[in-house]
């Protein structure tokens, strides 16, 4: 066991994050932390990470336990070199280097080994190269992916028992997402994260922790099991409430008729009774779904853009798209995909009329009108209140051409009345974005732009938004880096494939993959052409040698080798299916891994066999 909470309870305000809640981290466990926004998420990983204490309860550390944490922001105003940044993580050790900000890495490695001996080197060394980083890079030059690496490096090299990520795939592009999945799904320590990518989630996960009115509730199963169980258990509470309302409802009734004629016989019933006023009073109802909806606005011209042959490139820079034809008419929902920066913002402007392409045509359609998010959320006042950016100190306004007053409309958002009077930067990242897409939604709108809106969103109101996307009649470009609601929503994607190069595909993500798309920078495209050899002239053709005679022994060896190849490949096959299961990292460490090494020990050897088999059978 890594880490117990004891009975804990946190409180922000008024607000009760969690109450007395229980649970355990055991050594390779992988678990997703889930809950609606405002629930208390970051706070419970703050508090499980050190950084607050608990209202009360105890949080039970093993002794010895190393935990390092991985923040939702990156670090983009460092001015440090990837190698003082990632040796930063070293506690003291990076204190201590503050002073030598500026110093080359060499002269940065050189201190450290003259104050700490080689005992540091190895550990920094071996996170720069596992994680592909170039000591001698500037972090504030580095993109948003490369960035994440690096915050990712500076947390592994103190080399954490349990590593806490709170929204770890927050700004990064696809490409990075995979990267930082599928690193992750090779970690060896104990994992506790929360995301709102649900691919992300369903790879990792094997213990689910949902957080919720201030309970703890551990599911000990994957993250699509848990979204079924937890249906089940909210329909079981529904109805247990159900039978307790209607037995306050008797009690309440039987007391108002008959307590003048049995004061004294009856005073246990009372009693009883105002327990279960209490115990009503005490219940917090789960907060209501959301209710999201849209004003679709005037139907726009059955045209809404035409490209042919557009070509673009800022003043001085290689060209973010070249010669790319593509029609968007009414009613598409297309997802605009690749790294950050490749250009899909400013495809974004050339579709709607913003920018003017450098080659080609743009031919725009009638009847407009945009509603745009924005993933910096600029739209919003962090100094006004939720209802002051919706409805600028109206009582009412106007949705779908009919009036609403400005409390109900964004009672439909899950903003209460309490919630709906709270200055925007005192919300979690989740609120905020609802309140943004309260904001967006009011105004009457036929083509939606929509900058990637999941970001902080729970799964509940994920699921609600794609719903409504999918219900608009309207026209939808996505940018997104969540596969899941990209595969959900879209039905076809524009790629940013590199070198200006912009392909369209038909369906979401998933289908993107399946047709052989994929994202190649202009470094990678010419590194791809120095790697490739030049053709040669080609040979002169050889008559066929005839097959050498085996000896007996050497025989009876290749006939041998097909069924040890399949006796190794269904053992293979038993093990891998061993290890995915979800329970699997939860055993004794020492087993774990002892089933590892023995799957690594079988691929080795089939690998020997097929190349023995290949040079005897030759």
């Amino acid at each position: 066991m890594l880490l117990q909470l004891d009975g804990v309870s946190l409180r922000y305000g008024t607000q009760v994050l969690a109450e007395e809640v229980s649970a355990k981290v055991a050594r390779g466990d992988r678990i997703c932390l889930v809950g609606r926004n405002g629930e208390g998420k970051s706070s419970l990983l703050r508090l499980i990470a050190g950084e607050i204490d608990a209202d009360g309860g105890e949080v039970v550390r093993a002794n010895n336990l190393v935990l390092a944490s991985l923040d939702q922001e990156l670090p983009s105003g460092c001015r440090d070199s990837v190698y003082r940044f990632v040796a930063g993580g070293l506690g003291d050790v990076g204190l201590w280097l503050a002073d030598y900000r500026d110093e080359p890495v060499a002269d940065l490695q050189a201190r450290i080994e003259s104050a700490h001996g080689w005992d540091l080197m190895p550990r920094i060394d071996a996170v720069l190269d596992r994680l592909g980083l170039n000591a001698g890079d500037w972090v504030a030059d580095l993109s948003g992916g490369w960035q994440r690496r690096a915050a990712l490096a500076r947390a592994l090299v103190i080399e954490p028992d349990l590593l806490i990520l709170d929204e770890p795939t927050n700004h990064l592009d696809i490409a990075a997402v995979e990267w930082l999945e599928s690193f992750l799904a090779s970690y060896r320590g104990a994992l506790l994260f929360v995301t709102h990518d649900r691919a992300l989630a369903q790879r990792l996960a094997t213990s689910v922790w949902d957080l919720d009115r201030g309970r703890l509730t551990v599911f000990e199963t994957g993250f699509n099991r848990y979204q079924a169980d937890k249906e089940k258990l909210l329909e079981e509470e529904a109805r247990n409430e159900a039978l307790f309302d209607k037995k306050l409802a008797q009690e309440e009734a039987w007391i108002r008729q008959g307590i003048k004629a049995r004061r004294t016989r009856n005073e246990g019933r009372v009693r009883s009774l105002q327990a279960l006023r209490r115990q009503r009073e005490a219940r917090r109802d789960r907060q209501g779904r959301a209710k999201l909806s849209l004003d679709a606005g005037e139907m726009s011209g059955k045209l809404v853009a035409e490209l042919d042959d557009v070509s673009f490139a800022y003043p001085g820079e290689a060209p973010l798209i070249r010669d790319l034809s593509f029609t968007l008419m009414r009613g598409d929902r297309v997802g605009l995909i690749g790294p950050n920066g490749a250009g899909k913002s400013t495809l974004i402007r050339l579709l709607l009329g913003e920018l003017q392409p450098d080659g080609g045509k743009v031919r725009l359609g009638t009847k407009q009108q945009v509603a745009y998010f924005d993933q910096r959320r600029d739209q919003l006042d962090p100094e006004q209140t939720v209802l002051d950016n919706i409805a600028g100190g109206r009582e009412s306004i106007t949705v779908g051409g009919k009036s609403r007053h400005a409390m109900s409309y964004l009672a439909d958002f899950l903003f209460s009345g309490v919630k709906a009077r709270t200055r925007v930067e005192a919300l979690s990242g989740g609120e905020r974005n609802r309140a943004l897409l309260a904001k967006l939604f009011s105004q009457p709108a036929n083509i939606l732009v929509l900058d990637e809106p999941t970001n902080d969103l729970d799964v509940e109101t994920l699921e609600l938004l794609e719903q409504l996307l999918l219900d608009f009649p309207g026209t939808v470009l996505l940018v997104s880096h969540d596969r899941a609601f990209l595969d959900n929503v879209v039905d076809s994607c524009l790629a940013f494939e590199g070198e200006g190069v912009v392909r369209e595909y038909v369906g979401g993500y998933a289908d993107f993959l399946r047709q052989g798309g994929s994202f190649a920078t202009a470094g990678d495209r010419a590194a791809e052409k120095a790697q490739k050899p030049k053709e040669k002239p080609a040979p002169a053709p050889q008559p066929p040698q005839k097959k050498k005679k085996l000896s007996y022994k050497l025989q009876r060896e290749l006939d041998s080798l097909p069924a040890l190849i399949e006796q190794l490949e269904e053992e293979i096959g038993e093990l891998e299916t061993a290890t995915a299961q979800p329970d699997f990292y939860q055993q004794e460490q020492a087993l774990v891994e002892e089933k590892l090494k023995l799957l690594a020990d079988r691929q080795a050897q089939l690998e020997a066999a097929f190349e023995r088999w290949a040079e005897l059978d030759q």
